[in-house]
């Protein structure tokens, strides 16, 4: 048997953030050397809540960039943007005719962005928030996708997927490759500053790049409880700066912050500055790729053109297999 092939895409609804790292881009990076990588920047997703076209663009770049300078290899992936193949689209509406209704409005995803936009306006809900999992399902079976790494929040989107590819095949016979989700439990839910998980949604992310005094400020910020430096701590394992200190600080050093915060005579002041040096040291090597890679756009361009060829050619041998399967040709 081959290699597994691997396939994840990333919204560029805004600047990534260490949830997006140490959530997604991380473990996709590691999977480059253990199979066939398809990683993709998923601007058709991003419509369903970003309306500035310029915008789109802009961050359609800035995903690129951070990617690449966190570490995707082009020489080991294949990297493209979603727009640059629209056989997934077509794809999509054959996979949306098998799809039911209820498997869709018991998304969670769904019914969180419902509840939380309908207070305000529920023509906010539109038809693509509703039918994601649908075009994500798209994603996935174009590309004969084994594995899926995503966070926990998406695992119910994957198993949508299969649901849909198994009902096509029952119907039309054997045509898509059922992917498998992989969730890395230690890193699947990075929390945001202010203890939910980690979302530009609730604006309460630290972004990999940007500006060190806004960063630093961000870090400052994360929510702290009101005992003093000197009581002890016993629940330490739960405080946010702690569990974020855990993803960027050596294991030791992590481990002795949080033995002194449970002993009690760390500031939690002192305990912010001490996160925001390794959380800064931590992406330094990949703030100095960043700014290589801003000055040869034209090899970030490159890339993405030869990835959505190849990806095109990979995409369009699926589709021809599902349309002669549902008897479109």
């Amino acid at each position: 048997m081959g290699k597994k092939r691997i396939l994840s895409g990333i919204q560029p609804s805004g600047s990534l953030h260490i949830g997006n790292y140490f959530g997604m881009m991380k473990p996709a990076i590691h999977l480059q050397d253990e199979g066939e990588a398809y990683y993709f920047i998923a601007n058709y997703h991003s419509m369903t809540s970003l309306f500035d076209a310029e915008q789109r663009r802009k961050n359609s770049l800035d995903v690129a960039l951070d990617f690449m300078a966190c570490g995707l290899d082009p020489k080991k992936s294949i990297f493209w943007k979603q727009s640059d193949v629209p056989e997934v689209t077509e794809l999509a509406w054959l996979l949306t005719t098998v799809t039911p209704m209820g498997l869709l409005e018991r998304c969670h995803s769904y019914k969180d962005k419902k509840a939380r936009l309908a207070g305000d306006d529920i023509d906010q809900v539109n038809h693509g928030i509703f039918a994601y999992p649908v075009l994500m399902a798209a994603d996935i079976l174009a590309f004969d996708s084994n594995i899926v790494p995503v966070g926990k929040d998406q695992k119910q989107h994957v198993e949508v997927t299969r649901d849909v590819a198994i009902k096509f095949n029952n119907l039309y016979g054997e045509t898509f490759v059922i992917p498998e989700p992989q969730i890395l439990p230690d890193v699947a839910v990075v929390p945001g500053t202010d203890g939910q998980k980690m979302s530009k949604s609730y604006g309460n992310t630290i972004e990999i790049f940007g500006d060190e005094k806004t960063l630093r400020k961000k870090v400052m910020s994360i929510v702290m409880d009101s005992r003093t430096p000197q009581e002890p701590k016993p629940d330490a394992d739960k405080n946010l700066a702690i569990q974020l200190m855990k993803l960027v600080a050596p294991e030791a050093v992590a481990r002795d912050f949080e033995e002194r915060l449970r002993a009690g005579g760390l500031g939690y002041g002192d305990l912010k500055k001490a996160l925001f040096e390794y959380y800064w040291n931590y992406f330094a090597p990949m703030r100095e790729k960043r700014s290589d890679l801003t000055s040869n756009l034209d090899h970030v361009h490159a890339v993405l053109k030869e990835g959505a060829d190849r990806a095109l050619s990979e995409a369009g041998r699926v589709l021809a297999r599902a349309k002669l399967a549902g008897g479109l040709n």
